[in-house]
């Protein structure tokens, strides 16, 4: 097997040979629930008694449910003289306190009910990727088509987005399309779940009144259950745990940073199709803001879809620079880094 000199064998398949064409209709259909939560349902949530809150997030959610899959559906003019009563859900907690599972359960449930095409799930991110793709018009007019628009991670660090995303949000709720979101609220933070649930109405103010809040109070599962902050494997042996295993892939991590620039955002997860293992060599801190924001992308597509990853060179340690974590953009990279530990310890487990 020929190396590099980045330590990537030649004869390897790589992400930086992949570019992705997809059709636009392609770009919505696959807005769906992420494999990682495939089996998500409220049967599977397992409420922490030490925190009430996730109990009663789960029993409204499963009204909502009944409610988005009992209504009645509407005629193509009738947003015009319809009244604001679709359900609007927003939960409201840190990490890994067993949102993103009640969000799935909730499309789950409806899709159930209503069948296929009836729910469309994405995050903040995707949502707004597929209006730089599609444009404005057409993101609404096929967003309007569904029951159920769910937006994960919805983000308040970005105004031009969060402002785009709150006039999308209005036009489908006009359009009697039932809306539900998420945080990304650190765990840590002052103030914590209430200053969230704020931030959240006063940014989509035009839209407040409809949304109910739904505290998730809890613990970050990641942390009880996996390692999150995995030691680097040297580039030798990230390069043979990919060499013959099917559908894996070896980059070296700057080749991987530069090709990911030329592809849009909205087509990460199609560049990981048939993905099974990732491996990079001679990964190290990023210190460019686009770079990191597009490596968060990534990593939040290689999570959806449960692909592990070997991380040569510095591994996760110090990816993002102390100023990012401080940045306004922090919660966008301690996400990453909890899933991005997660997805390299699940990686690491398969060399033994």
């Amino acid at each position: 097997m020929t190396v590099t000199d980045h330590g990537a064998p030649t004869t390897t398949r790589s992400l930086t040979g992949v570019r992705p064409e997809v059709p636009a209709d392609r770009l919505v259909d696959d807005m769906v629930p992420p494999p990682h939560f495939s089996t998500a349902r409220f049967s599977t949530y397992r409420a922490n008694p030490d925190h009430p809150s996730q109990a009663r997030a789960l029993g409204r959610l499963e009204e909502i449910a009944g409610q988005v899959a009992g209504a009645t559906r509407r005629g193509p003019l009738s947003f015009l003289r319809r009244k604001p009563t679709v359900p609007a859900v927003y939960l409201d907690g840190g990490f890994g306190v067993g949102k993103t599972h009640l969000l799935t359960s909730l499309a789950h449930a409806v899709t159930a009910e209503l069948g296929d095409g009836a729910v469309v799930y994405g995050t903040f991110v995707e949502y707004t990727n597929l209006v730089g793709a599609l444009g404005f018009l057409p993101t609404v007019e096929a967003l309007a088509e569904r029951r159920l628009v769910c937006i994960d991670e919805f983000e308040l660090d970005d105004a031009g987005d969060t402002t785009l995303m709150s006039r999308l949000l209005r036009e489908l709720a006009d359009r009697g399309v039932a809306l539900a979101a998420t945080s990304n609220t650190l765990p840590d933070a002052l103030g914590e779940g209430r200053f969230a649930a704020e931030d959240f109405l006063r940014e989509i103010q035009a839209l407040a009144a409809r949304f109910e809040v739904l505290r998730v109070d809890g613990d970050d599962y990641r942390h009880r259950d996996t390692v999150t902050d995995a030691e680097p494997l040297p580039d030798a042996e990230a390069v043979a745990g990919a060499d013959g295993r099917e559908g894996a892939t070896v980059d070296a991590f700057d080749d991987l940073v530069a090709h990911l620039a030329t592809v849009h955002p909205s087509r990460y997860g199609a560049l990981l199709d048939g993905i099974s293992l990732v491996a990079l060599t001679g990964v190290r801190p990023v210190t460019r803001q686009d770079e990191a924001l597009r490596l968060v992308v990534l990593v939040d597509r290689l999570y959806d879809r449960d692909v592990p990853v070997l991380l040569g060179g510095s591994g996760e340690h110090g990816l993002f620079t102390p100023e990012m974590l401080a940045g306004g953009y922090r919660k966008k990279y301690y996400r990453a880094l909890s899933r991005l530990g997660a997805l390299a310890e699940t990686g690491r487990r398969l060399l033994n």
